[in-house]
């Protein structure tokens, strides 16, 4: 068992073939990597593309339903000014009939009781007939006008998630630079996972109701006034270091 360790060049065949396995390895792991990275970068551009697709397709279901309600409005405005254009000529019928009634009567002619009355039963008719279109329409242009108004408050809603959103994101960014100054960045700071237990401490408050009672607790005990001569009030976020005042303890920060 021993003898082929003792035989010239055989230490060095082995580092030799040691070093060819951990490049084979680390080919591995970064050909492994890479197609992680791949997946990942092929998963963010469909969600994008799918995100974008969506947005364009809601958009242009917002403005075909707006183009079709305004048709119908339109439509339905259109009948209205049909049916009041139909009132307003029963009217100029109903003065031509009484002028030309009265014409006949200062020559002494005078129509029978029954052409008064088919007249009027007729106009009476009519008015009917035009009132109840006219109220038809303004029912549907109500409904046209809800329906409108609720795209509208829906898109003010969608507008007002996005911004929303983008202020959450913006926060959130703030939070991060924050806490990568104090407790370093998690991505290059190589002991970022010793810090976890001093995160946990500081967070307690976000994951248990006891934590923050009690924490709010000691701190309530040192709230003063600002204008208290001997403290100040708690500060609402964290306080963030100075900048280095000379080079040593600018060394030091490093």
């Amino acid at each position: 068992v021993v003898r082929p360790l003792r035989e010239p060049g055989y230490r060095e065949a082995l580092r030799r073939k040691a070093e060819r396995a951990r490049k084979r390895r680390l080919r591995l792991q970064r050909r492994k990597q890479e197609a992680k990275a791949a997946k990942e970068r092929e998963a963010k551009i469909d969600q994008w593309r799918a995100k974008c697709i969506q947005e364009v397709e809601e958009k242009n279901r917002e403005r075909e339903l707006k183009a079709a309600a305004d048709s119908v409005l339109s439509e339905v405005r259109k009948k209205q000014a049909d049916t009041k254009r139909m009132v307003d000529i029963l009217r100029a019928l109903e003065k031509l009939r009484k002028l030309r009634k009265e014409a006949a009567g200062r020559k002494g002619v005078c129509p029978p009781p029954s052409a008064d009355e088919a007249f009027e039963n007729q106009v009476e008719s009519l008015k009917t007939l035009l009132k109840n279109r006219t109220e038809l329409y303004e029912a549907e242009e109500r409904a046209l006008r809800v329906m409108l108004e609720g795209e509208q408050e829906e898109e003010r809603k969608r507008e007002m998630e996005k911004k929303q959103k983008k202020e959450r994101e913006k926060l959130l960014q703030q939070k991060l630079e924050i806490d990568s100054k104090l407790f370093g960045d998690p991505d290059e700071f190589p002991l970022a996972h010793l810090l976890q237990p001093f995160r946990e401490y500081y967070l307690q408050a976000e994951h248990s109701v006891a934590a923050l009672i009690q924490i709010r607790h000691e701190w309530d005990q040192y709230l003063v006034p600002a204008d208290h001569p001997e403290g100040s009030c708690v500060p609402p976020g964290w306080v963030l270091p100075s900048l280095p005042t000379n080079d040593t303890w600018a060394t030091a920060v490093r």
